[in-house]
């Protein structure tokens, strides 16, 4: 049941080292930030003394996922969590911790909280850590009811920002004391490069994230019909994988009867996004949700100046009036408002990325992200078992 879909280049893991595995919903063709964390944490568990495995319950053949594999990367194919196949599956899985060792399972999304988070507590010894990134917008009434049914069931949860931590607490019920805030981190070796002030002689205002409806791209196209009209030579682009084909459709629509066709570039997903970043002057995330954006730190990294919405852990990322502006979702104008006072004042959106690259290396960085996360492995691993 259980298949070794893909191993690393690299010679064999210490067996001898405490073993974590990543269990994950499904790594796509196209990987979103969860997946990206989970690989990055599963490549850097060695250097801390761990070893690491993924699990996953979905495999695209084509998934980038497979390109490089940090460690073995397990299959488990289910597509309910809740029949017979399911409850074969569940045994599998126990047998599978234990005859790896498994010594921490961290879950990522609510398939992998539930289902393998209900049978690692149920039929085995290991520690289970939720890995929480979201506000619970992809739940349906069945994933709430069962968080909060099992809120006593995780030994320790990550939140990505302190709002996701907030959303545990009063909304899962689950002790605030089983609840770490802990940061997204960055590797910034190779973001040295720095911004253009003009692409072609104009400015470039960029936002990047998948193609769906919740990244809030059609406000951002609207923001960008305000903009031109105050700065007409102004350049505009959306970085990122389709993943809503309607949604492009519709995008695309707008961006012409807006008659921004000549202002308006769809990148689509770029290969070297720290060189895509150097091009831009301005960065905007026009989300109407977020746990936590990868691509707000990526973009101070980057030392631009950051447009968000205040949704999720955007605030806790951006500095309002210090390193971006925070302004309301589904709101072009405010949006328009906050780009036209950085484009009229480059020096101003210099200094505010500037101070933004500061805060990522004082923040955000891989090292801060596993000093906390290996922390409380090792805290949870000196707990006796009961």
């Amino acid at each position: 049941m259980i298949t070794l879909a893909s191993v690393p280049a690299s010679q064999a893991a210490d067996t001898a080292l405490p073993h974590v595995l990543f269990v994950i919903d499904q790594l796509g063709k196209t990987l979103g930030g969860g997946e990206r964390i989970a690989l990055k944490l599963a490549s850097l568990v060695p250097q801390y003394g761990y070893r690491g495995s993924i699990l996953t319950f979905y495999l695209d053949p084509a998934s980038t996922a497979l390109a490089s594999p940090p460690c073995p990367i397990y299959l488990l194919p289910i597509t309910k969590t809740y029949d017979l196949h399911a409850l074969r599956a569940a045994f599998h899985f126990k047998k599978f911790l234990k005859q790896q060792q498994i010594q921490i399972v961290q879950s990522f999304f609510e398939s992998s909280d539930i289902w393998a988070g209900f049978v690692t507590k149920s039929m085995s010894r290991a520690k289970l850590i939720w890995s929480r990134r979201d506000m619970g917008i992809l739940r349906s009434r069945k994933h709430g009811l069962f968080y909060r049914l099992m809120a006593d069931m995780p030994d320790a949860v990550f939140a990505v920002s302190d709002l996701v931590r907030q959303h545990c607490i009063e909304v899962d019920h689950i002790h605030p004391g089983r609840v770490l805030t802990v940061y997204n981190g960055l590797d910034l070796s190779g973001w040295d490069t720095p911004p253009s002030t003009n692409i072609n002689g104009h400015p470039l205002v960029t936002t990047v994230g998948n193609i769906r409806r919740v990244k809030g791209h059609d406000v951002f196209i609207k923001a960008a019909a305000s903009i031109v009209r105050q700065f007409p030579g102004t350049q505009f682009s959306i970085a990122g994988e389709i993943l809503d084909a309607d949604y492009f459709a519709e995008l695309q629509q707008l961006t012409a009867s807006l008659g921004l066709t000549g202002n308006f570039h769809f990148a689509g997903g770029v290969t070297n996004l720290c060189d895509h970043l150097a091009a831009a002057s301005i960065f905007v995330l026009p989300s109407r949700s977020e746990g936590f954006s990868n691509a707000i730190v990526e973009a101070m990294a980057a030392s631009l100046p950051v447009v968000a919405t205040s949704v999720g852990g955007n605030a806790e990322a951006v500095k309002d009036g210090v390193t971006g502006w925070i302004v309301p979702p589904e709101d072009a104008e405010s949006l328009a408002a906050a780009v036209k006072l950085l484009l009229a004042d480059p020096a101003c959106a210099r200094a505010m990325g500037a101070r933004g690259r500061a805060r990522a290396e004082a923040e955000f960085t891989l090292d801060a992200m596993m000093a906390r996360t290996t922390e409380t492995y090792r805290r949870l691993l000196s707990r006796p078992h009961v």
